[in-house]
């Protein structure tokens, strides 16, 4: 199946823009552990349902993956709609303006369209494949910074869980060495915003050592089509199968991949 991603754009702004009147309407009711310091809350729920129930209307050949209830219709095309219903849980349940719904259209292992819809900023960024990146309708590029030294880069969230301990080694190696490297770090707390900052060149990078495919779908194919280079952990091409999502201007791309090299050594060593 060959589909243009960029004629699905408007089902996909429609569909965030449920999402988003819900998000802003509705306080976020029950919560339901899912492990060690992870929730989900009613809003959660109840987007993931109003979106699926609504692309399944618009786009009944196109899979769907939410985060909260997983795959809920299969495509023989390989093309699956992947859903954030909110991006940053804990943001939103401390009400923190931080969060957002990221809604992606991924074509076997790539991301080819993304929405990102920032309820509480009045931002919404979107992408679809060799066609450039938007925010609220304007064209935005990522940073071109050339220095890490001037550089603000974020970093995903510290791992919980019950091997947390091992897998934040290497987080707590990489900000050791960021601290000593770049002009400041930031931790946002949600995956959609990191990625749309950096494609809107308000940072300049972002270093999540994890690649949920709902945390990433949207965000990684805005911030390419924004001009920004994203890889994995080694610097090798990223996909929805990466092990990590790191996504920088391209002129400090190298330096941060050879510092995340460093880190990764200092962590083995720790151990």
């Amino acid at each position: 199946m060959t589909v243009d991603a960029r004629t699905l754009l408007p089902i996909a702004e429609q569909a965030v823009t449920i999402a988003g009147e819900i998000v802003k309407t509705r306080l976020p009711g029950t919560v339901t552990a899912k492990g060690d310091r992870d929730m989900a809350t009613e809003v959660d729920y109840a987007v993931e349902h109003a979106i699926r129930d609504f692309l399944s209307r618009e786009t009944p050949e196109i899979g769907f993956v939410g985060e909260e209830e997983g795959a809920t219709a299969a495509s023989e095309s390989g093309l699956e709609w992947v859903l954030d219903p909110v991006d940053g849980t804990v943001n939103f349940l401390h009400g923190l303006p931080l969060c957002g719904v990221s809604l992606g259209l991924v074509d076997k292992d790539m991301p080819t369209l993304g929405v990102i819809d920032l309820p509480f900023l009045g931002s919404r960024y979107s992408a679809s494949e060799g066609h450039g990146a938007q925010a609220n309708g304007q064209e935005i590029h990522g940073s071109e910074t050339d220095d890490l030294h001037a550089a603000v880069v974020a970093m995903g969230d510290y791992a919980v869980g019950s091997d947390a301990q091992t897998k934040n080694r290497l987080r707590l190696a990489l900000t050791h060495k960021l601290v000593a490297r770049v002009q400041r770090i930031r931790m946002f707390g949600a995956a959609s915003i990191d990625l749309a900052w950096v494609a809107e060149g308000k940072i300049d990078a972002l270093i999540m050592l994890s690649n949920k495919p709902w945390d990433t779908a949207a965000g990684v194919l805005i911030a390419r089509e924004a001009g920004a280079s994203v890889v994995d952990l080694d610097g090798s091409p990223h996909t929805m199968n990466s092990a990590a999502t790191i996504a920088a201007s391209p002129k400090i791309l190298a330096d941060l991949v050879e510092l995340i090299a460093e880190a990764r050594k200092a962590a083995e060593r720790s151990e």
